[in-house]
Formats: C-alpha cells, sequence, structure tokens
C-alpha cells in the first residue's frame, strides 16, 4: 500500500526549486488528421489501426496514415452531446484483432435527466455494430463528466466519472459520481474490488479524465480543481482523494484522505489525458495534455514512481488546448488538441490529431 501521507509539492515548489523546464522545441511534429470535431480518444489496435472519438459522436479510424472519409460508427439519440457531455472514452480489447471489441464511453439524455453509459461493440471491416451496454446511469451533467476508459494490466475496465456539478455525490459510496470505477469487460463486478458489489474503486473525485499505469503497476490519475489546484493522484483501491471536502494538499480533521502527487497550486492546468512512457526517449516520464495550460507537462518520477523528482512544460501554446496523450507501441506519442470546444482560440485545420516523435 503506498502511503496517502506523502509530502506533495506543487508548480510553485517545483518552479522555486528550479526543477520546471520549458523545452518548447523538444518535439517534431505533424498533423495525422486535422478539421476534426473536438477529438476526445485514441487507441491503436495492434495492426496499426488508430481509433479515435469525436465529441459530437463519431467514431472514426485512420489506416496506413489516411484517415477513412466514413465514420466507423455514428452515435444517434438517446445519445447527446452538449457542454462537456457527448461520446468521449475509447478503449480497444487486448484481444481486438480476434473479437473486435471495443469499449466506448457516452452522454444519453433520459426524461428530462442526463448520463453516461459505457457500451461494447463489435467491429468488422471498419464498421461497427451490436451496441451492448455494460455499464449505465452515470450521473451526468452539462460539465464534469469524467470519460476516460481504459483497460487495466489486470485485464479490467476502469471508468473515470465526474461529479456531474453535484459535488457531493463524489463522497456518496452509493453514487456512480466523482469515482473511477472498475468493471469487467463484460460488465461484472470483480470480486476484489474494495467495495463488495460495487464497481467503485476509488472516490473524491470532482473531473477525472486521465488514467495512465506505469511499468511497476501504479496507476495514476488526473484531476481537474475547482480554483487551480489541479491534481494527478496515485490511485488506490478504495481510496478517497477528498473532493469536495478538500483541494490539492490540504487536510481534514478526522480524515484520511489521500493527497495528490503532485497539484497545479495557484496554476490552472486542467490536465485531460496523461500516458506513461515505458521506453523510448522520454522512458519513466508521464505525459499530461492540459486545456487550460495549453501544454504538454512530462513528469518524471523516483525508481519508486511516487515522488516527483521533475517537471516539464513542453509546447506551451504552440497548439492551444491539448486533450489527449497516447504513447504508442513504436515510442511515437499522440496528442489531440480540443480548440473547438467553445473554450479554446481556433487555429486553421482544428482540430487536430498529431503526432509527435523527439
Amino acid at each position: 500500500m503506498i502511503s496517502g501521507s506523502l509530502i506533495t509539492l506543487n508548480e510553485e515548489d517545483y518552479t522555486r526549486l528550479g526543477v520546471l523546464n520549458s523545452r518548447n522545441n523538444s518535439f517534431e511534429f505533424r498533423a495525422i488528421a486535422e478539421n476534426l470535431h473536438i477529438p476526445w480518444a485514441v487507441d491503436i489496435s495492434e495492426d496499426g489501426r488508430l481509433f479515435f472519438t469525436e465529441r459530437n459522436g463519431n467514431l472514426r479510424v485512420i489506416e496506413n496514415g489516411t484517415l477513412n472519409p466514413e465514420p466507423v460508427y455514428t452515435f444517434e439519440p438517446p445519445f447527446v452531446s452538449m457542454g462537456e457531455g457527448g461520446l468521449m472514452g475509447l478503449a480497444l480489447d487486448k484481444d481486438f484483432l480476434s473479437n473486435g471489441y471495443i469499449y466506448l464511453m457516452y452522454t444519453y439524455q433520459e426524461n428530462g435527466g442526463l448520463y453516461s453509459r459505457v457500451v461494447r461493440m463489435h467491429i468488422q471491416d471498419n464498421t461497427a455494430s451490436g451496441e451492448e451496454i455494460i455499464l449505465d446511469r452515470i450521473p451526468a451533467g452539462q460539465f464534469h463528466n469524467g470519460g476516460r476508459i481504459k483497460i487495466g494490466p489486470d485485464g479490467y475496465l476502469y471508468i473515470t466519472t465526474g461529479d456531474a456539478e453535484e459535488r457531493y455525490l463524489a463522497q456518496d459510496i452509493n453514487s456512480l459520481a466523482g469515482k473511477i470505477l472498475r468493471i469487467g469487460t463484460d460488465g461484472s463486478i470483480p470480486p476484489d474490488n474494495p467495495f463488495n458489489g460495487s464497481p467503485v474503486y476509488a472516490l473524491g473525485f470532482r473531473n477525472p479524465q486521465g488514467l495512465a499505469w506505469n511499468d511497476r503497476g501504479i496507476l495514476y490519475a488526473s484531476d481537474h480543481g475547482e480554483t487551480a489546484h489541479d491534481e494527478i493522484n496515485i490511485v488506490q483501491p478504495g481510496g478517497n482523494y477528498g473532493w469536495p471536502l478538500v483541494i490539492g494538499d490540504e487536510e481534514m480533521q478526522g480524515y484520511d484522505f489521500i493527497k495528490p502527487v503532485i497539484q497545479s497550486g495557484n496554476n490552472t492546468w486542467a490536465p485531460a489525458g496523461i500516458a506513461f512512457v515505458a521506453s523510448g526517449p522520454r522512458t519513466g516520464q508521464l505525459l499530461v495534455s492540459t486545456l487550460r495550460g495549453s501544454a504538454l507537462l512530462a513528469i518524471t518520477f523516483d525508481e519508486l514512481g511516487t515522488q516527483v523528482v521533475n517537471m516539464e512544460r513542453l509546447l506551451q501554446g504552440r497548439y492551444g488546448r491539448l486533450r489527449e496523450a497516447y504513447h504508442a507501441r513504436d515510442d511515437s506519442i499522440y496528442l489531440t488538441t480540443s480548440n473547438l470546444d467553445g473554450r479554446g482560440i481556433p487555429s486553421p485545420g482544428d482540430d487536430k490529431i498529431l503526432q509527435l516523435v523527439e
């Protein structure tokens, strides 16, 4: 068990200690797809196809370096794309090439209420069909929907959910909001989940949008603070990360909330997708795409992966808001821009998927 009482530093601390650097020219890059509608999540199959979601409801694919003009699938009502909701997370099954399964998370409307659900579909010949709901009625809202899904090293599906603007749901163990959830790829509840019979794996989050494991199996998650104090957390089963009772490094008497491994202090990152680099030039770093921060953070940890020893801010302002960070098998890194989400300043060709190589 990783201690929840680690002394954590914020961005101002790292600036003061001289270990926060900017290297805007660290990457060469190219846009591999342009004129997209808020590309949200990316996953690449073993045969090299790059699947991605657009928040307006399109699942799309890039194959042999070319964007297929026809969507793999387009969601229709009760699906809705409004505010921060829409088609969000994506994960390919570990045996995708043999079973064709893909997992997706999207927002829908029912009886005037907003919810999110996770579905499994089957892809054949770059066409998806057979929508099967495996987790439903996750509270959603105009804002704070989380939305990231990943398959962990243990083969289970991990899902981030926001507080859906009902902040105290994050502390309600009976609610799926403000949590990290863990289920089987068939929707079953793993027998070793920390709360018996519940998909809840960890609680006390405001709007987590990133998940990544390091090479030691440590799970990191990004989370948006309310007023700055954005967080990178080490996720423990059953852990409580404090929202809305505490933010950043705050403590509350009588509670054993887990502090972030690093938080932004009085700066605002709005961290979204994250990726741990297990090989290549940036081995051992956690890459964090930031929306408000308009940069890619590269965080270096100690050998145990539990203490930050360095942080760089890369690509500051070059591409605007960044949503996804993805490290591929060939060590190339992919980012998506999010300048059409109503909060950015679009540039020609936005939104884009970028492939970056040092």
